[in-house]
């Protein structure tokens, strides 16, 4: 058990250690390259994302514009192929819409399991080595 001073290793959706989502953007809702989580990430921005441009326009569609930069929060804006921890709800929603993206499990904290059931990730997985 960690003590109040230690923080538990994070877990990805496989039980394994969280993997880092990306760093160029750097992603995450604590901008540490990961999708972790915490009592104040009220969004839950815990699934990695290989975002595309259909995922993109879902997206803005659907009231979270990802692609346009917003310098005053340090956010460059997303381009297809980028990696970014998005919200698990706001990917269900793209996927119900028609349009989700792939999702590098690796890098998807366990927390995404409350929202989006782990046999939809494993459709829309990718290997991370095979990403360019």
């Amino acid at each position: 058990m960690p003590s109040e001073y230690e923080q538990a290793e994070s877990r990805n959706v496989l039980g394994q250690p969280l993997q880092t989502c990306g760093a160029d953007p750097v992603t995450g809702f604590y901008r540490d390259g990961c999708c972790n989580t915490g009592p104040d990430d009220r969004g839950v921005h815990t699934v990695c994302a290989v975002v595309t441009d259909e995922f993109l326009e879902a997206s803005r569609q659907l009231g979270n514009d990802l692609i346009t930069p917003a310098p005053h929060f340090g956010f460059p804006g997303l381009r297809a192929g980028d990696r970014w921890c998005v919200c698990a709800a706001r990917w269900l929603q793209a996927y119900e819409a028609g349009s989700p993206c792939p999702v590098v499990l690796e890098a998807t904290h366990e927390n995404t399991l409350r929202i989006v059931p782990f046999e939809i990730l494993l459709q829309y997985a990718v290997i991370p080595d095979k990403l360019v």
